[in-house]
């Protein structure tokens, strides 16, 4: 499994890099032919107030692709949203192929 962070209009610290990386880890317990992950981890560019943090997850598998984006004040929340929502995708796509 590859896995690629970006971020946009700011730098990632170090404890966020490895939070992401040790929540994306988990994914494999979901399906196991996760070919790449793309993490975008954004800062919305709202003038003159707080600006929402947008982190946005592409998971590609053989023949499918899921995609998830999540916004809120910190990058840990919008980061778990969108792991939660990515993780209900893949369990409703296997659950469709078994059936």
């Amino acid at each position: 499994m590859n896995v690629n962070i970006q971020t946009v209009h700011f730098d990632a610290d170090q404890k966020l890099i490895n939070y992401v990386n040790q929540k994306i880890s988990k994914l494999t317990q979901f399906h196991d032919r996760i070919i790449n992950v793309d993490v975008f981890l954004k800062l919305d560019n709202v003038v003159h107030t707080i600006k929402d943090k947008i982190a946005e997850i592409r998971v590609q598998v053989p023949r499918s692709e899921f995609f998830v984006k999540s916004t809120s004040k910190s990058f840990e929340v919008s980061f778990d949203e969108a792991l939660e929502s990515m993780v209900n995708q893949i369990k409703r796509k296997k659950e469709k192929l078994a059936a």
